[in-house]
């Protein structure tokens, strides 16, 4: 009889934890399709035509196809998929011209990072290209670590890795090929 008992209850003690584990299962696929969230934007613009002011004075203005605004997640951004158009003014007026292929603008960190073939001008005639740069908006600061092309008015150079001023008034690049003409 102790056998049948033992066996009784082992059937038992298996139906159990049978039902339990499939119990959990359907439960827990149920638990992650309401934790589901979709990655979708607060916001979304087409034409943009930002203006951003100081005191009076134009200091950026922006120009894009498409804009999203991430303003919603735990690391907010903003992203340019069809890139961006952007005129930066120094304090005497001169002009920087930026554009890029793609664009996100991390609100955080005050970091832009601007992709696909990336042309900056300056009204001097310095131009540099390159397929990524990342602009430092607080300090005002570009850079790279990936290949570059820079020309003006005194040659040309190609390299891998540059950081510059925004008026390009200071140039640190590394890995440098080319013939820049110097005062020194």
């Amino acid at each position: 009889m102790t056998f049948y008992k033992k066996y009784i209850l082992f059937l038992l003690l298996l139906i159990i934890v049978v039902s339990m584990t499939l119990g959990c299962e359907s439960n827990f696929k149920e638990v992650q399709k309401n934790d589901y969230s979709e990655f979708v934007p607060s916001g979304d613009a087409d034409n943009v035509n930002l203006k951003y002011t100081d005191s009076g004075k134009i200091k950026s203005i922006l120009v894009s196809p498409k804009m999203f605004d991430y303003a919603n997640v735990d690391f907010v951004f903003t992203e340019f998929p069809k890139g961006v158009d952007v005129t930066i003014y120094d304090n005497k007026g001169k002009r920087t011209f930026i554009k890029s292929n793609y664009a996100v603008s991390y609100k955080e960190t005050s970091i832009i990072d601007l992709q696909g073939k990336v042309k900056i001008t300056s009204e001097a005639g310095q131009m540099l290209e390159t397929e990524q740069l990342y602009f430092d908006q607080k300090n005002q600061w570009f850079y790279t670590e990936k290949k570059f092309k820079l020309t003006d008015a005194k040659g040309g150079s190609t390299g891998q890795g540059i950081d510059f001023s925004k008026d390009f008034k200071v140039v640190n690049s590394q890995r440098i090929e080319g013939e820049i003409e110097s005062s020194e």
